[in-house]
């Protein structure tokens, strides 16, 4: 074996040569792959233009810049013609101005354009670690595309240093792949993300909710991903499966939240393309076995996406429609990134056993002045993920499910998570599209949810769990489809009377709330897409009196399970907290249940019992006092 590593330090040596002399063999009109993200090799990309004097009308091919660099400088744009794969902040300028060129294209897709030829590269610019005593060198923190351009490029010029992290995984390369060594020593590019903002803190909290324990996790950069990650630390043996990640992995893995144990791909390893981050994250991958870097052709294949059981890929959005068409690449006509893993990770992870597609983005853009949830598309909009393929959407006003769903409920679901300032005119585009009912209306200005703190969760006695929350416009499906599960007692106990059908100009009025004077909230059993309405409860309130009149209906399959009573006290405390003084109900004398419900609420009580029919008031001011 000596002689092997022998022969390997006299082969990396012999290839040892100056920028200048490496550079000099780019000729005219060369296609030139450069290293992605932080890994840009920082020095040879300067040393194009120091020593590149032949260089001419070139074509660079290159993921994503976070510095800007010569080709992406007008100065040399006659040089050097960018062709981006995703446009980072430092090429969106250069795109914008005709100076640059953007490939749509899938992720997972650009290592095959790479070897089959469709995209021959003459030359290859990487960063690489030193080798081992085998020869061996890690591409660090960026394998994605970079491999396939190693692998493929006639001929590769690696800066070999030091600082970058030896990652573990599909990341390493031979000296004999590589043609030209130029040895610098520099620091590796950083990338620090953005602090989340009091909007992003809300969205990572509601896609944070759609992550269960043992999930493998798609987790990006940027303030929403990171609060989504903030949000995770309550959560038990998460695995991740990512095109590319940034620090904000880094506290839940020194947590011990990220395990891997519960995947069923790659158990126990972070599997990623690429990362984005400081030193702090660099220094925890360096020689980590956990970490696993693989290509993208690897990472973003939807196919084996879909083989991690439960998993959640969120991704952004820069608007949707109200029918789930989703825009993440441009704006208008005005390309502004790319799709990225996003049409992947969400095709990936609606195939898994489990699975939760998440897109998240906020409610508006400009500084307020717009909403990205729109009525259509603005022209030249391009839809990255197709509204076939949408099932979650999240903004700082709650969550959004689409997937199966109508037209009309995308529609009014949307529209519930749209910022307040923008729901009455979503609206009325809406009914002139006809979206929605004619007559369909929605809570009064103002009307205040606050649904972090309105979310409750109902455990049975047999075990099973009920999600219960706030009733809106969206829910009139799962109300009506309650309402035709119900016996003809059901229905008579609930209405006093025989009622056969609940259309839509019925329901209208129990859904369409201002959380105040009407209020209701919902139980939901069972998990998306199955989930179904099981219990209601709601008060009308009579403001001079300062009070509300109750009622709970439980479907037929949750009663005898506890969930009216649930219901029922759940009712009165929220009643209480909003100041409400009085509740009343009116409950025929056969109703025992509700009657007994009634009697044990720990509230004095006066009841009145009138042709059958008991009248309740229940005193929420004057507890009563427990028996000794």
């Amino acid at each position: 074996m000596e002689w092997k590593i022998e022969a390997m330090r006299a082969l990396y040596e012999s290839r040892l040569t100056t920028a200048a002399n490496a550079i000099s063999h780019i000729k005219a009109g060369s296609r030139i792959y450069v290293g992605t993200g932080c890994a840009l090799p920082q020095y040879l990309v300067g040393s194009l233009v120091r020593y590149g004097d032949a260089i001419d009308d070139a074509e660079v091919v290159h993921l994503v810049s976070l510095a800007d660099t010569p080709f992406t400088d007008p100065r040399y744009c006659r040089r050097f013609r960018l062709n981006a794969f995703f446009i980072g902040e430092a090429a969106r300028e250069a795109v914008r101005r005709g100076d640059a060129d953007y490939t749509p294209v899938f992720l997972s897709e650009v290592p095959g354009l790479i070897h089959s030829g469709q995209l021959s590269l003459d030359v290859a610019l990487v960063q690489v670690t030193p080798p081992d005593p085998y020869g061996n060198c890690s591409l660090g923190v960026s394998v994605e595309t970079t491999k396939a351009a190693v692998e493929r490029a006639a001929y590769v010029i690696a800066q070999v240093n030091p600082r970058l992290p030896r990652t573990a995984g599909d990341s390493f390369v031979s000296v004999k792949e590589l043609d030209a060594l130029i040895e610098h020593e520099e620091p590796v590019l950083e990338f620090h993300p953005p602090e989340p903002d009091e909007v992003a803190e809300k969205i990572g909290f509601y896609a944070s909710r759609l992550v269960p324990d043992g999930a493998t996790i798609q987790a990006g950069i940027g303030s929403i991903p990171n609060a989504v990650l903030k949000h995770l630390k309550d959560k038990r043996d998460l695995g991740v499966h990512t095109e590319m990640f940034s620090d904000g992995l880094i506290d839940l893995y020194e947590a011990g939240v990220i395990t891997g144990r519960k995947k069923t791909l790659r158990p126990g390893k972070i599997v990623a393309a690429f990362c984005l981050g400081t030193r702090r994250l660099y220094e925890m991958i360096d020689d980590n076995p956990d970490f696993e870097f693989r290509t993208t052709d690897y990472v973003s294949d939807p196919r084996r996406i879909a083989l991690n059981d439960n998993m959640a890929a969120i991704n952004s959005a820069l608007e949707i429609d109200l029918t789930g068409q989703v825009c993440a690449d441009s704006i208008g006509t005005r390309f502004f990134s790319g799709f990225g893993g996003q049409a992947d990770f969400i095709r990936g992870a609606a195939l898994a056993k489990g699975g939760r597609p998440i897109i998240a983005l906020p409610s508006t853009a400009r500084g307020g002045e717009a909403s990205r949830i729109v009525p259509t598309l603005k022209a030249g909009a391009g839809v990255v993920t197709t509204r076939g393929d949408v099932h979650y959407v999240v903004t700082e006003y709650g969550i959004a499910y689409l997937h199966g769903k109508t037209i009309r409920q995308r529609a009014l679901a949307l529209i519930n998570i749209a910022h307040p300032r923008f729901r009455a005119s979503l609206l009325e585009e809406a009914k002139a599209l006809s979206y929605v009912y004619p007559d369909q209306t929605l809570p009064p200005p103002g009307s205040g949810l606050y649904m972090e703190k309105q979310y409750w969760t109902y455990a049975a006695p047999d075990g099973r769990t009920a999600a219960v929350r706030p009733l809106t416009p969206a829910d009139e499906e799962d109300l009506r489809h309650l309402f035709y599960s119900l016996t003809d007692t059901d229905i008579y106990y609930r209405f006093m009377g025989t009622v056969k059908t609940l259309r839509h100009a019925e329901v209208l009025p129990l859904v369409v709330l201002d959380y105040e004077e009407k209020f209701a909230v919902g139980a939901w059993a069972g998990e998306e897409p199955a989930q179904q309405l099981v219990g209601v409860a709601r008060w009308f309130l009579d403001r001079k009196l300062n009070r509300a009149e109750l009622a709970v209906t439980v479907g037929p399959d949750w009663q005898g399970k506890r969930l009216g009573k649930y219901l029922f006290n759940l009712l009165l405390d929220v009643a209480r907290q909003k100041g409400v003084a009085e509740m009343s109900a009116e409950v025929l004398g056969g109703n025992r249940r509700m009657m007994a419900i009634i009697a044990k609420c720990g509230y004095n009580i006066h009841t009145r019992l009138e042709e059958g029919v008991y009248s309740v008031i229940i005193y929420l001011n004057e507890k009563r006092a427990e028996p000794a």
